[in-house]
């Protein structure tokens, strides 16, 4: 079922109207929930789903049994449509599960669930509301960490406690402990002033999508078996989600969170697989200078009449205050030698010399058309004749994020740089509209263009010369990302 979605700028889903108590839901939902093992827990979950005061006709829980030993089973207290299934062939670990249970439900919207979890009576219904008003929203459940113990509750009572509407009552708040991304939500204005980072709080024990956008976003990375729910939510930031936290409803979640029992240990597994997956997360980013698996910034220059000026220019941007950048140079680049001639009489002999240059360097890419890569943040196109300078890609990253642009043109000398933020261009595409509806756009030119763009007007070695501006665009790229 489609939702006429109005188009919201950035993060900010102030000018959204979130349907009132009278309410006719329309959408189905389907309630995910990747499972291995903890029959008991599975149970007060369902238990409590059973309980649920959206339409039962529109709901659907999906449990995915991740080679649990012994197999799960149905409790007796479920929702009226629940079924366990297997994860696909090819995966394991929660990931895999969560993408197994959505290609084997049929919801307009996916629920994700733990396993562990508690909730309240109006939980999927107080999420729902928001995804009638918009389509691309990722809706950010509430809950609290208790402690709890095989045994410690009855699916009867609480499912009988949660359809009274006092599941709050089934744990004492006081000694329950809140969610970590709390301090974010509260920081940020409840994320409407998150913009471009506000992907960092998705957690998996609760939120919802619509199927499209999860469709859109590639689903979750199944490669990823601890901290799959970080790189999920940059996911649907880049297909253009807005992220919407939800406390008008809660649950309680069963047990410490996972990250607890072996914090460091965790930390450290996860950080490297992130920092490749997501470049502005990680502050291990701006300071190691080495390639990543997702580069910051695909920048983009057409080569065609290629000169020695890209070749420079091109190393410039590698040696820049950004290392993890990818360039594309556009051309019609020629194939093997056909035929005897002198070599240096070859007409394709420049574009054979840049084809040459850089056939080491696996940063730089030749190809007739540029095909953006949805993974990838920020999209540069730079003319052939600019002379970027070794902060060039810093400093309008960081003007960029500075100002909420989705869009940023500088005039520069050789003509316009051009960045777009891959993210907004989604949400555009989305919503039919230009970048502007959606992020905003700027056009700065003149004296001010030369700060923004840091673009050189001399000539010499990139690599030296400019410690200065180098260390000084790093410095407002750490400060942006900070923010």
């Amino acid at each position: 079922m489609t939702v006429d979605s109005p188009a919201l700028r950035g993060n900010d889903y102030g000018p959204l109207t979130r349907p009132a108590d009278d309410w006719e839901p329309r959408l189905s939902v389907s309630v995910v929930i990747p499972a291995h093992g903890r029959q008991d827990k599975l149970d007060l979950t369902l238990a409590s789903l059973a309980a649920q005061t959206y339409p039962a006709g529109l709901l659907e829980a999906v449990v995915v049994d991740d080679g649990s030993e012994p197999p799960l089973r149905l409790p007796e207290i479920r929702p009226e449509s629940t079924r366990i299934v297997r994860p696909l062939p090819g995966g394991w670990a929660s990931a895999h599960a969560t993408n197994s249970g959505a290609a084997q439900s049929d919801g307009d919207v996916l629920l994700r669930l733990d396993a562990d979890m508690l909730v309240f009576d109006d939980h999927v219904a107080s999420q729902l509301r928001w995804h009638h008003a918009a389509d691309y929203l990722a809706v950010l459940g509430h809950k609290r960490f208790v402690d709890y113990r095989a045994g410690d509750l009855d699916p009867a009572a609480a499912h009988e406690a949660v359809l009274a509407g006092k599941a709050a009552d089934l744990f004492d708040f006081e000694r329950s402990e809140p969610q970590w991304i709390e301090t974010i939500i509260d920081a940020t204005g409840g994320l409407r002033q998150a913009d471009h980072r506000a992907f960092r709080v998705l957690v998996g024990a609760s939120f919802s999508v619509h199927r499209r956008l999860f469709e859109a976003s590639g689903g979750m990375d199944a490669d990823v078996l601890l901290g799959s729910d970080t790189v999920f939510g940059y996911r649907l930031h880049q297909a253009g989600a807005v992220f919407v936290p939800d406390d008008r409803s809660s649950a309680w979640h069963l047990g410490p969170r996972q990250i607890a029992e072996r914090g460091d240990l965790a930390k450290a597994y996860r950080r490297p697989r992130i920092a490749n997956r997501v470049p502005e997360l990680d502050p291990k980013r701006p300071r190691a200078a080495r390639a990543w698996e997702t580069p910051l910034a695909d920048v983009v220059i057409d080569a065609r009449g290629a000169t020695a000026e890209i070749e420079s220019s091109v190393d410039r941007m590698l040696a820049g205050a950004v290392p993890d950048v990818r360039v594309t140079l556009l051309g019609d680049w020629p194939g093997p030698h056909t035929g005897r001639h002198h070599m240096l009489d070859d007409p394709e002999l420049e574009a054979r010399l840049l084809l040459e240059s850089f056939r080491g360097e696996h940063r730089v890419r030749f190809a007739s058309e540029f095909e953006p890569d949805p993974k990838v943040p920020y999209v540069i196109r730079v003319p052939a004749a600019a002379r970027p300078g070794p902060s060039t890609v810093a400093s309008l990253v960081a003007y960029a994020n500075g100002h909420r642009l989705g869009l940023l043109e500088v005039a520069a000398p050789g003509g316009a740089v051009r960045l777009e933020r891959t993210a907004a261009a989604a949400r555009a595409a989305h919503l039919g509209v230009g970048i502007d509806a959606v992020w905003g756009s700027a056009s700065v030119s003149g004296r001010h263009a030369e700060a923004v763009g840091a673009f050189a007007s001399g000539t010499g070695d990139p690599r030296t010369g400019h410690r200065g501006l180098r260390g000084k665009a790093r410095g407002l790229l750490r400060r942006v990302l900070d923010r």
